[in-house]
Parts: C-alpha cells; sequence; structure tokens
C-alpha cells in the first residue's frame, strides 16, 4: 500500500477500491456480537446494534480518501464501538470520488445527521466518529449542523482525521518514509481526485481553516509517525484556541487507522476503548492534551 505513485485517477480509484476493502468472511468474523441491518432509501447505509444496546447513538463515517472504503470495511470500528458503549451505530454510505467530487461526501454526511434528528435520535445522546477522511467528515459536519442552527451531538472522535487537503504540515513531509501506509505524494493525489477544481482551501473541505467555536468536545487520535499527525495537532490547538474542548492522544509508531486492528494489536483496542469511555461520559469542563 505504501507507494510513492497510486497511478492516474483510474488506477488510484481502483488500487483504493480495492486495497482499502475487506473480504466478507473478515467482515462477518468482526461482527460478532452485533446485528447488522442495512438500511436503503433516501439515506443508505447500515445499522450496528449490540446485543445488549443503551440510549446513545453513533454516527459513524467512514475513510478511504474520498475514492473508496464502505460501512462494511470498517466493522472492525463500528462494531468495537457498538459492543464497548452499548450504543447503536448508524455506518452512512456517502457517495465516492471520482464519480461523485466535492461537496458530495459533506452533502450525504449532512444528510444523514439531519435524517437521525427526523428519526427521533436524541443529540444529547449522539456522538460522531470517523477515521481519516470520515475524521475530516466528522469536523466538517459538525461546522455545517452548527451554522444550520441544528442540535449539536454531545461529543465527536476523530481517528486520525485529513483535515487540510493542502497538505501544508510540516509532518507530511517530515514523517515520509516514516508513515507506514502512505507517501508524502499521496496527499495531492488523493485529494485531486476529491476536489477537481475546488480549492482544498475550502473550509468544508479542509476543516482546519473552518471556524471550529462552539462545536463539542473532542476527542482525536493519531498516530507519532503519521503523515496526518499535524492535521490532528492542528484541529486539536484550534479547537482548544477557539474556547472548545479537545483531547488529543498520540500513540507511538502505529499504523494510520490502526483502531480497525483491533483484537490483533493492542494498540488498537486502547485506542477504542478511550474512545469508547469518551463517547459514555457526561459533558466535560476542560480537556487537556496527553500522550
Amino acid at each position: 500500500m505504501r507507494r510513492r505513485d497510486w497511478g492516474d485517477e483510474s488506477r488510484l480509484t481502483r488500487r483504493a477500491r480495492r486495497l482499502f476493502g475487506m473480504p466478507p468472511l473478515v467482515r462477518r468474523l468482526w461482527s460478532r456480537g452485533v446485528d447488522v441491518v442495512p438500511v436503503a432509501g433516501e439515506v443508505s447505509g447500515e445499522w450496528v446494534v449490540p446485543n445488549e444496546a443503551g440510549t446513545g447513538t453513533i454516527l459513524f463515517f467512514h475513510g478511504g480518501g474520498y475514492v473508496g472504503g464502505s460501512p462494511a470495511d470498517h466493522r472492525p470500528m463500528t462494531a468495537g464501538l457498538a459492543r464497548r458503549t452499548g450504543y447503536e451505530v448508524f455506518a452512512p454510505q456517502y457517495r465516492l470520488a471520482p464519480e461523485h467530487r466535492f461537496p458530495a461526501a459533506l452533502d450525504d454526511a449532512f444528510a444523514a445527521y439531519r435524517w437521525l434528528l427526523e428519526q427521533g435520535t436524541d443529540p444529547s445522546g449522539l456522538a460522531l466518529v470517523g477515521d481519516s477522511a470520515g475524521g475530516g467528515l466528522v469536523l466538517s459536519t459538525l461546522v455545517r449542523v452548527r451554522d444550520a442552527g441544528l442540535p449539536l451531538p454531545t461529543r465527536a472522535v476523530c481517528f486520525s482525521p485529513w483535515a487540510d487537503l493542502t497538505a501544508s504540515g510540516s509532518s507530511v513531509r517530515q514523517m515520509d518514509g516514516r508513515c507506514h501506509m502512505f507517501r508524502t505524494g499521496n496527499i495531492s493525489a488523493f485529494a485531486s481526485v476529491y476536489l477537481r477544481d475546488a480549492s482544498p482551501l475550502n473550509p468544508e473541505a479542509s476543516p482546519l481553516f473552518a471556524d471550529l467555536s462552539g462545536l463539542p468536545p473532542l476527542l482525536i487520535q493519531v498516530g507519532s509517525t503519521e503523515l496526518l499527525l499535524d492535521d490532528a495537532r492542528g484541529v486539536h490547538e484550534k479547537a482548544l484556541a477557539a474556547g472548545g474542548a479537545s483531547r488529543l492522544e498520540i500513540y507511538d509508531d502505529v499504523v494510520h487507522a490502526w483502531q480497525m486492528l483491533d483484537g490483533i494489536v493492542p494498540e488498537a483496542s486502547a485506542a477504542l476503548d478511550d474512545a469508547a469511555n469518551f463517547i459514555r461520559q457526561l459533558p466535560v469542563e476542560a480537556m487537556e492534551s496527553r500522550r
């Protein structure tokens, strides 16, 4: 997967959808202890429901560089969070590039949020979670929800969020060759497929450049050698500067989206444990960065 050149747009898309996918048997193995209920219609995706469901809801946006990935491929995360929290998890299938460019993914994410509210979901028991591009969608969706005057969720969790499509963070270059999954040039390649003619400075595409005031408490997890380390740091610092609450957790030398390895590596289980504890907590007065 770690290659300097993913090829032209067509080849990048095929590779991303193959490499970011998960065989059906593996999906089933990680679905133990939960029920998976497909949803089709105005909003599509799947519910992941634990055997002992509680009163809360998680809206989960999958990663995949806006080009690949699916709710089913991310069941190690969604099922892991469902089992740990007792919350029902809804993972929508948003439209992917290059067939559907920016802002299609964000439009679909926002539509899924509004749909949950229309279904009677209580925002006081709702958390948003996403990894990589899905982490960026979490942030951009929160900003849209706030600006639309809709009730905000109680908490949000971002796993290695892709929040800066301009690749301006120094870690994008410093971690080239140290990041276990991507090389520096991959950031602009995937961004180009998603954005086409749109500017990467658009705050709806790169929420690092958005106004992050008034958002719910954030938990941000990232690996110490990831290209996206500065994306995570930048969002954390900007949220704090805007008067919000944010906690940054930096795990040493893990692969991007390592939470997918729940039950295989201890850092994945620890990260999901922390995320679940954070989601279940009552509103907090303040949080600190920690490593």
